[in-house]
């Protein structure tokens, strides 16, 4: 039972996230002509001269050939779950196109919110290991080689070239740039979902006080401090900087606590990302 729970979920998750994938693209990109990225963005462009070829059937097409090039590097868990999420956003895609008709919204907020629905659609399938094929399956296999890389910003430079392909065909400018806005905010997105619900800081302090400052960090908001033996670069004289690491919404508390016991305290937070470890999140293999 168990066992079917934990690979049920990541299926129910990536089902739901290839949804808001198709809604974005019938609600937001197909009805006012907005340049879409990836192999969606080239079924697109082949929908737009051959009005017969549906986008979904299109999009599984094309993914054939990628899949089969990318079968030795993904392995097979990943391959079942991108040939599912593939499958599933493309089936989508074709029944909600003819369930209603789809009317043009200002092209703003069809930038807006057809980001909001791409980055949110992307992020969860991201985290689940998985991939919607095309081009985000290419970002996959490249944030293998360059790791240091969002992958929001992997998938914005590859779908650019696919972007202003789209563009061309539609023979308009416009298409490029709400295309480009909508690429961002989905970039913006897919990168909160996939690093920033883990968001941390992290605090160094410089003060004459510190053991007093430690000791209430650790017992009394029970984090985790670390001394580090530094020097002034002035005086020469021997100094211990804290370094703690904590959650966004203890900042205030934090700072706060610091400057309760020593208001001349030298305090430096800055923004932490994939904090891993003791009270925060565990590290996983293959993470992005």
């Amino acid at each position: 039972m168990a066992m079917l729970k934990k690979n049920l979920i990541p299926f129910l998750v990536i089902t739901l996230g290839s949804a808001c994938y198709a809604l974005g693209f019938v609600w937001c990109y197909a009805p006012n002509g907005i340049a879409f990225g990836g192999v969606t963005g080239l079924a697109q462009i082949i929908n737009f001269f051959i009005p017969k070829a549906p986008v979904g059937v299109t999009v599984i097409v094309l993914n054939i050939p990628l899949f089969a090039l990318g079968w030795k590097l993904i392995g097979g868990r990943l391959l079942v779950s991108s040939l599912y999420a593939m499958f599933i956003s493309s089936v989508f895609i074709d029944v909600l196109t003819p369930l209603r008709s789809w009317q043009p919204m200002d092209p703003m907020l069809a930038c807006i919110f057809g980001g909001l629905l791409m980055g949110l659609s992307l992020g969860l399938i991201f985290q689940q290991g998985s991939t919607t094929g095309g081009t985000d399956l290419l970002a996959r296999l490249l944030k293998l080689k360059l790791a240091w890389l969002p992958m929001g910003k992997l998938l914005m430079g590859i779908d650019l070239a696919v972007i202003l392909s789209v563009a061309a065909a539609f023979g308009t400018l416009n298409a490029a740039m709400y295309g480009l806005v909508a690429l961002y905010i989905t970039s913006i997105v897919m990168d909160g979902v996939l690093y920033g619900m883990d968001n941390a800081k992290v605090a160094y302090i410089i003060s004459d006080k510190n053991r007093e400052i430690s000791d209430v960090l650790v017992t009394k908001m029970d984090r985790g401090v670390t001394i580090l033996h530094g020097q002034g670069a002035y005086t020469g004289a021997d100094k211990d900087v804290l370094m703690c690491a904590f959650k966004q919404r203890e900042i205030a508390s934090i700072k706060a606590a610091v400057k309760d016991i020593d208001p001349a305290a030298f305090l430096i937070v800055c923004d932490a990302h994939e904090v891993l470890g003791e009270g925060f999140r565990d590290y996983k293999k293959d993470d992005l």
